[in-house]
């Protein structure tokens, strides 16, 4: 039985799909405006831990993850540039989806663009607009009215004893107290028809509002009713609240049935923010040689409704920890073996992989407490070093080395971290022979004295980030950071 806590109902809940054995799964992706940081990582790292472990389990899941690439950022962004919207986001699409691979964050069955969801969008507001809960402006923008929704606040619990009827917002980004009538249409603006941000609607040309496009891209792809959307927690007001005023003022349904919701990253104790520059994105991390497979360890070590202080003191821990977990499981899979073993090595591991498993499954039922879970895979390790070391140097059996090999890779189906280590030390092995390549052309040219093929050897390495110095026993090489 898996339970969640749902911020809807603000407590912890058995999780039951709509359909058996089924999940759709929505969450709110990144605005493609500038490269995701460490802290929108995590977020999206919280989502597909959530739908790796709903597949551990055996549900088939349907996960969707928004871009949105059409608001005032991409906008303001494109108006910089001088080019069009598309143009100007797609680069950032190409940078998320480079992020997500080098840390193992799976894509999305559907990766839903705002742009391509108008029509869905002017559908919404169009049946809002005829239940009388949503009324165009003098300006060719169409507001939804809070008044008109009995449920609003529901899930953020905001104090609505501050709104006033008629109030307006009209930006994407505004204050977090803000109560008041939000945009779900937008009247055109030069700026808007310059970088092409614009379509013909019944209220005239114009483009949608932030809120609205989640709404008509999730009920799209999954449904007016579906299991469970996840987010930061930053989301759930207003964002996440408006959601549900749209969707469920157009449909007369319920629109999502568990709400999760990741806290924030802390980055050395503060908070992140562009503004005061204490922030990191995956690249600056991996410049300073910090590996992946370390950065998905830290996330598993706190609670995803918990803020996770993020320093380099916990990386390093964390790098040693995947380091030594790794080098267990490949110790185990090294080891010699045999299908009928002495008879005096009564198997061990058969009843302890159990027991881990079981364990790991107890966790993450348990609202997804990936810290016990971790606990779990340390376990094992730590039983499978005291199981090799009384073999000593005799083979231990087929069946008692697979079954642990096997707990190891169930659970890491979830985590990652394991699969994660092992790509990136493939990496740096073809690595390896392609700077032993290079340093010996480089060696073959230095002894015909062609220095200028030499020469180029050397900037190729550095363009690889690996440094040569020549010795008298030869050439030594490193790789920067």
């Amino acid at each position: 039985m898996i339970r969640f806590y749902n911020t809807l109902t603000r407590r912890e809940e058995e999780f039951v799909p709509l359909q058996e054995g089924r999940v759709g799964m929505y969450t709110c992706g990144p605005t493609v405006y500038a490269p995701p940081h460490i802290g929108n990582l995590r977020t999206f790292f919280f989502s597909d831990t959530v739908r790796r472990y709903l597949e551990f389990r055996g549900y088939a899941v349907k996960f969707v993850m928004n871009l949105t690439d059409v608001d005032d950022k991409t906008i303001r962004g494109a108006l910089r540039e001088g080019v069009k919207l598309g143009e100007y986001t797609q680069p950032f699409v190409d940078s998320l989806f480079r992020d997500f691979d080098r840390l193992g964050i799976r894509r999305a069955d559907v990766h839903p663009r705002a742009t391509d969801y108008v029509p869905q969008m002017v559908d919404i507001i169009r049946r809002l607009e005829e239940r009388g809960i949503a009324y165009p402006a003098d300006d060719g923008s169409v507001y939804y009215s809070i008044a008109r929704f009995a449920d609003y606040g529901k899930l953020s619990k905001v104090d609505l004893s501050a709104a006033r009827r008629g109030e307006r917002v009209a930006s994407d980004e505004y204050e977090k107290e803000d109560v008041r009538d939000f945009v779900l249409w937008k009247g055109v603006k030069p700026e808007d028809e310059q970088v092409g941000a614009v379509w013909d609607t019944p209220w005239g040309r114009g483009r949608p509002g932030w809120h609205i496009e989640c709404s008509a891209m999730a009920m799209d792809e999954l449904g007016e009713t579906f299991d469970i959307h996840a987010g930061g927690v930053d989301l759930v007001f207003p964002h996440h609240e408006d959601e549900i005023a749209q969707s469920e003022g157009a449909t007369g349904k319920p629109f999502v049935r568990y709400w999760l919701h990741g806290e924030f990253l802390l980055l050395e104790g503060d908070k992140m923010a562009k503004s005061t520059g204490n922030i990191f994105n995956l690249q600056d991390l991996v410049d300073r040689g910090v590996k992946p497979s370390s950065i998905r360890y830290l996330f598993l070590t706190a609670h995803y409704r918990s803020k996770l202080n993020f320093t380099f003191a916990a990386l390093e821990s964390a790098a040693e920890a995947v380091r030594r977990i790794h080098g267990t499981r490949e110790r185990l899979r090294a080891h010699p073996e045999a299908r009928d073993p002495h008879p005096d090595d009564e198997p061990v591991l058969h009843p302890l992989a159990d027991q881990v498993l079981s364990g790991f499954a107890a966790a993450m039922d348990g609202d997804l407490n990936t810290s016990v879970a971790l606990s779990e895979v340390h376990r094992l390790a730590g039983g499978v070093n005291q199981r090799l070391e009384a073999l000593g140097g005799r083979e231990i059996g087929t069946a008692e080395k697979h079954a642990a090999l096997d707990a190891f890779e169930r659970m890491d189906s979830v985590f990652g971290f394991l699969a994660l280590s092992q790509q990136e030390r493939e990496v740096n092995a073809d690595l390896a022979g392609w700077v032993e390549e290079r340093i010996a052309a480089r060696q073959a040219a230095r002894q015909a004295k062609d220095f200028a093929t030499s020469d180029a050897i050397r900037a190729e390495l550095a363009a690889r980030g690996v440094t040569v110095e020549d010795t008298a026993q030869g050439p030594r090489w490193s790789v920067d950071g």
